[in-house]
């Protein structure tokens, strides 16, 4: 069976990192979408596992979490009734981010619900090795699946947003996917002591944004959305790495005096910045 150059995998990983479509990837690479989606499924469970080993014993101090909303398929009032829960319809994508080194310890992808909810939680707190500080949205399934994991272990508050109507009442498509006016922000500490300067969710709100702009599958109103469940969860699987492992932050950055710093290595899980090739390199690791 003919395999893929390690430079032409570069290129087609680096393609799907910087948020091009596997259409797009294919004109840009001229590898075929059977090919560009194969090295998908090949790419995706190596980059989990490197993850799961990898971060673990993490120092972090403060902790946001946030669920995003996706669709595989179609969105799930397209779905057929008998083919519902079957991998189709909406998918939700819950991740943490640590807020002083922007690393993404763990993420969840499935539905919205207590099950999901208390995974999620759990996968977080087998990755900190101290207590720390969490904030979650308002979504009440997180007060059951913190209590369940944490106990009194963490400093844990909610801040809840309430939002108004759009004007006029009515959603249009200048509003449809924006909220209305904000009426108010509330903290609500749940657990422990947390700091009231710290309750926030910007920086997890900013990483979903990150995501839907690098993860072409997940931006809206095209036709790039995810086919299949197992490669939504390959996508993201990617998506962290590059993100962890190789994307230099600004912010990082500028606090090292411009030294390049990846969220990987301010936590301590890294000692350099990562390349796409090293990526390739992961896999081919594996494949040995």
């Amino acid at each position: 069976m003919n395999r893929l150059s390690p430079a032409k995998r570069t290129q087609i990983i680096a393609s799907l990192c910087e948020g091009a479509s596997v259409n797009s990837t294919s004109r840009i690479t001229g590898a075929s979408k059977v090919t560009i989606l194969k090295l998908l499924e090949d790419v995706g469970p190596v980059c989990l596992a490197f993850q799961r080993a990898a971060l673990v014993d993490l120092p972090c101090k403060r902790v946001q979490v946030d669920e995003i909303w996706s669709f595989v398929g179609a969105k799930e009032r397209n779905v057929p009734r008998d083919a519902r829960g079957r991998g189709r319809g909406d998918v939700w994508i819950w991740a943490a981010i640590d807020a002083e080194t922007k690393l993404v310890p763990c993420w969840h992808v499935g539905a919205r619900d207590a099950d999901a909810a208390h995974l999620f939680i759990e996968d977080l707190a087998s990755r900190i090795a101290n207590r720390f500080q969490l904030t979650t949205d308002g979504y009440k399934l997180y007060l059951t699946a913190v209590d369940n994991t944490f106990g009194s272990a963490i400093d844990y508050a909610m801040l809840v947003k309430v939002y108004g109507s759009p004007p006029g009442g009515v959603a249009g498509a200048s509003t449809r996917y924006s909220p209305g006016p904000l009426l108010e922000v509330a903290k609500w500490p749940v657990t422990g002591n947390p700091d009231p300067d710290h309750i926030s969710t910007s920086f997890i709100e900013r990483q979903n944004l990150t995501m839907r702009m690098n993860v072409r599958r997940l931006t809206r109103l095209t036709n790039a959305f995810s086919k299949k469940i197992e490669n939504h969860r390959h996508a993201l699987s990617l998506h962290y790495l590059y993100y962890n492992f190789c994307r230099s932050h600004e912010t990082l950055t500028k606090a090292r005096g411009g030294i390049k710093t990846t969220p990987a290595m301010a936590a301590g899980v890294a000692r350099r910045v990562w390349t796409v090739a090293d990526i390739v390199r992961l896999l081919e690791s594996e494949e040995r």
